[in-house]
Order: structure tokens, then sequence, then C-alpha cells
């Protein structure tokens, strides 16, 4: 329901005031972590553990206000109780005073000036001393088990309470956020509608930039723009941009405002993630395993009601067999399920499934380079990008300049051809492997024995036509 009516119906629960009276006089105002440390339950609720406490805390007392009245009964001024660790307690009076030790006094110990004697009182005070912390303990636990007892007979009505108090936090906390940052109420559409956020903000991470953060915009339509093939650099944004999004989607079915300037949001019925690299050592499965065990349940699972956000499916493996996969993976998003997607990746090969594929529309994290440096912008823009930026990023996380050098040098020899005219790798070559001179040219490129290879390899009778079209533009792209 709405706020207004869930807070009507808190209000009219039961605050169980008696229970919470009666709690405040049994318990003591900061009672210890366990009824086991005592201390849990407060003065003046019985009497005998108010007898036993101030017996363990002030046993002195108790034994001098004794001393006392056996002074004031006997007429012994220098009658004093001493306490000795063989005879326990006992009362001394100087052998010039026996004639006046009253007849119920029992001799325990002869000394040279004095006699020590025993009471049934001293007795029964000393048996309580030395028992006063374990009674208080037991005493406590007694009372602590009654008290339970009585809140245990309120379970029903301190579960609504629960409840009620639980929707008013929440409430509250939401009502605070959306007051103090600026979120925007969502309008929640029926499923299938797409996804539509302007402006739109990770609500963690704009807490921590603040004004640094750059907001972005999202459209996600299941006729024209089911799925987004996200590229850009390294560093560019690309994760934090799915998160937002499937964060601000999870708040608004929540019922929250959410971090953005408007939101229009079909319902949807999942939300599933591939996000990040992990492994699970103790079922022995690498990180690329534990990765095609998400993927595979997300392609089970997903239906045109979900939304999916991909982070860099594929990475984990031989590019080739990477790019194969993220190119099949999108394809059964599109052709299957047709969940909304977000797709994050540096293939930029996946870009060519825009021209193929109707509903894949592509979209990049803006950079600027100056200098030989880059600037992320950190803005989703339309478009791909056309390379990942990796030694820029590189060089920014500290990379000795050798090193980033070389591999400047190494993605030279990579965009220019894999294979040198004598089949020998150009990744080589370089000031420690420096090209040979070119011989005979050979009849057949490595490229060119790669796709007649291919194309021998490829059982005709059982590919589609779309799988038949991506093959020759990746056999073309090859021989280019």
């Amino acid at each position: 329901g709405s706020p207004a009516r869930l807070l009507a119906a808190d209000a009219a629960t039961d605050p169980l005031a008696p229970l919470l009276v009666e709690l405040s006089r049994r318990l003591a105002a900061e009672p210890a972590p366990s009824v086991e440390d005592g201390g849990v339950i407060a003065e003046g609720v019985d009497a005998e553990l108010d007898e036993v406490r101030s017996l363990a805390r002030d046993s002195k007392r108790h034994i001098l206000a004794l001393e006392e009245r056996e002074r004031a009964r006997t007429g012994i001024p220098s009658l004093k109780i001493r306490y000795n660790r063989v005879f326990g307690y006992s009362i001394e009076i100087s052998k010039a005073n026996a004639a006046r030790v009253p007849a119920d006094y029992l001799r325990r110990q002869t000394l040279v000036n004095a006699e020590r004697y025993v009471t049934p009182e001293i007795q029964a005070l000393e048996e309580k001393i030395l028992r006063a912390e374990e009674r208080q303990l037991a005493l406590e636990r007694e009372l602590w088990v009654e008290l339970c007892r009585a809140v245990a007979a309120q379970a029903a009505g301190l579960s609504a309470l629960g409840r009620a108090s639980a929707r008013v936090d929440v409430l509250a906390a939401w009502a605070e956020l959306a007051a103090t940052r600026r979120w925007a109420r969502p309008e929640i559409l029926a499923a299938g509608a797409g996804i539509r956020i302007g402006e739109g903000r990770h609500p963690m991470l704009e807490r921590v930039l603040g004004a640094d953060f750059v907001p972005n915009d999202t459209e996600l339509d299941p006729e024209n723009g089911q799925i987004v093939l996200l590229t850009g650099p390294n560093m560019g944004g690309k994760s934090t941009y799915l998160r937002q999004v499937a964060l601000i989607v999870l708040m608004a079915q929540a019922g929250c405002f959410v971090p953005a300037a408007s939101a229009s949001l079909g319902a949807v019925d999942r939300i599933f993630s591939r996000v990040g690299a992990s492994d699970d050592l103790a079922r022995g499965e690498s990180t690329f395993m534990v990765e095609m065990i998400e993927t595979a349940n997300i392609l089970r699972f997903a239906t045109p009601r979900s939304l999916v956000i991909l982070d860099e499916v594929g990475r984990g493996t031989a590019t080739f067999d990477g790019l194969s996969l993220a190119w099949a993976i999108v394809e059964h998003l599109h052709e299957g399920p047709r969940p909304l997607t977000l797709f994050a990746t540096h293939y930029h090969e996946l870009t060519e499934l825009e021209a193929l594929l109707p509903r894949v529309v592509n979209r990049t994290m803006a950079v600027k380079e100056w200098e030989g440096r880059i600037l992320f912008l950190r803005r989703v823009v339309p478009g791909s990008a056309d390379k990942s930026y990796g030694l820029h990023v590189a060089r920014l996380a500290g990379l000795p300049e050798t090193v980033v050098g070389r591999a400047e040098q190494v993605l030279r020899n990579l965009e220019s051809q894999e294979y040198d005219p004598q089949g020998r790798p150009r990744l080589a070559e370089g000031a420690s492997f420096p090209a040979e001179r070119p011989g005979q040219m050979p009849l057949f490129t490595p490229a060119e024995e790669i796709v007649a290879k291919l194309l021998r390899e490829t059982d005709l009778d059982r590919v589609t036509p779309l799988a038949a079209l991506n093959l020759l533009a990746s056999l073309q792209d090859r021989l280019k």
C-alpha cells in the first residue's frame, strides 16, 4: 500500500505499554551482556536478591554491623570479629574479659592473650557471604526466566510492533534520503515498458564523490534498444554505470525514491548480474568457470521482463574464445528470452552487432585525449570505442616507462599485422628482435591459411544463415 496507509496501520499497532513498564522495572538500567555475568535484574525487584548482592558487594559492612551488635550485647568494648583462612570468621575476646563471655559463644581457638568464639549468627553470616555470589547468579537466572516467559506471552504483539517499527524506520530513512540528496520519485510502468532514467547516479558513489560524480541517462527499449553494448576504457566508469542502473531499478521497485532527475521504469521480475571476477577454490572452480556458471544461469532463467547486466563476459579465457562466447551470448539474449540488457565489453568487434541485430545499440564512455594522455569524462554517449586505452591506464598506474614503451611497440606490431611475410610473429619485432629481411613471398600468407582451415572445418549443413553471415564477416576481417 501507499506510505500513508502503511503509517496509519502502524499507528494503530498496540505499543504494549504494560510490557514496557514491566521491562523497565525488572531490568537494570545498564544490564550486563549475559545473565551469567550478573547485574541484569534491577535493584528492588526481589528482596533476597538485594540481600545477597549486598553481601557479595559489601561483606565488610555486614561484619562491622554484627561486631557493633555483639559489643552492645556483651558490654565488651574491645570485642572484634577476625577472619582466618583456616577457621573463617570468629569473635575475639581478651582473656581479661573471659568472665563476660555469653553462654551461647562456642570456643573455636585459643591464643596467648585471647580466645576466639563463634555463634550461630556469625556462622550463618559467614555461610551467606561465602555463597552470596553463587546465590546471586542463581536468583538472577530464575528471575530472568520468569521475565522471558512474560515476554514470550506477548510474542504476537511484539512481532506486529517490530514490523510496524521497521516500516516506519525504513520509510523515514527513505524520506530523509529523498529530501537531502535530491532523489526523484520514479514512475513504475507495466512490465515490458522499458527503462528510462534521466541523469541517474550511483547512490553510494555520489555521496563519496559529491559534485564530482557525473550523472548519466539510460534508455532500454524492448523494441528499439533491448541490448546496450557499452564500450570504453578501463577506469572509464562502465562498471559503475551498470551497477547504478541495477540499483535504481531495485530501489524503485522497493518503493524508494531514486538517485536521478527522473525515472520511468517498467516492472521487472528479476535482476541478473554477472559483474566482477571471483573464483571458488574450495570447489575447484576457476574465475572463468564461475563466470560461465553464472552466465549459464542467466541464459536459462532470464525472461522478457528481466534486467540483465553483464560486465566483460569472456575476458577470463583466450581472446578468440572469449569474443566468440560474448558474441553468441548477445545473439541468444536478442533472439531468445529478450531481457533488457546492459553488456559492458572490451571486445570492440561486438559493436558490429548493431548493424546485424535490430534491437542492439552501441554506447561508449566518452574520453578526451590531450597531449598523449586521456581524460575520463565518464559520460555515456552514443557510438563505440575504437580502443581500450589500456596503455594509458598502465602509465597512470605507475608502470615503468620502459615497460609501457615496449608495450606500445608490441601494440603497433599487433595492429599492423600478426605475422611477417615469413610467418614469423611480429609481436617480437623490436630492438631485441629486429625484423628479418624478406625472402621469397609464400604462396599463402598465414592469414589466408587460417581462413582456408576454418572454411574446411565448417559444417555447412549445420550452420544457420546468421552464423554463416557472421563467419564470413570474421573471415573477411582476417584478410583485410
